[in-house]
């Protein structure tokens, strides 16, 4: 079955940097755009980036905007976040997702969940 497997989180000053790793197996990803979403003590589960399967489109929460950037690896099934300059409001536990579409992805229309990693930002 389809698995996506997170890593990489951890605690990290604010002001710091930390980049996150998703790697996908179990199924067929070609064509499929993937994203990362987070979600905070007692907040919804918020969309954070998406990008495409040719990473020539991406997409970014105005709140992480010019502070993370996602990638991906086609070769080796992986998605990933570097993030810089944390805020502690950054703080929560970080999902990577496959969708069917862009779109899709930002509305949390999901087709498959990673288990989640762990970002605390001290402050």
């Amino acid at each position: 079955q389809v698995q996506l497997v997170e890593s990489g989180g951890g605690l990290v000053q604010a002001g710091g940097s930390l980049r996150l790793s998703c790697a996908a197996s179990g199924g067929t990803f070609s064509g499929y755009p993937m994203g990362w979403f987070r979600q905070a003590p007692g907040k919804g589960r918020e969309f954070v980036a998406a990008i495409s399967w040719t990473s020539s489109s991406s997409t970014y929460a105005d709140s992480v905007k010019g502070r993370f950037t996602i990638s991906r690896d086609n070769a080796k099934n992986s998605v990933y976040l570097q993030m810089n300059s944390l805020k502690a409001e950054d703080t929560a536990v970080y999902y990577c997702a496959v969708g069917s579409d862009i779109p899709r992805l930002r509305l949390r229309i999901v087709d498959y969940w990673g288990q989640g990693t762990q970002v605390t930002v001290s402050s």
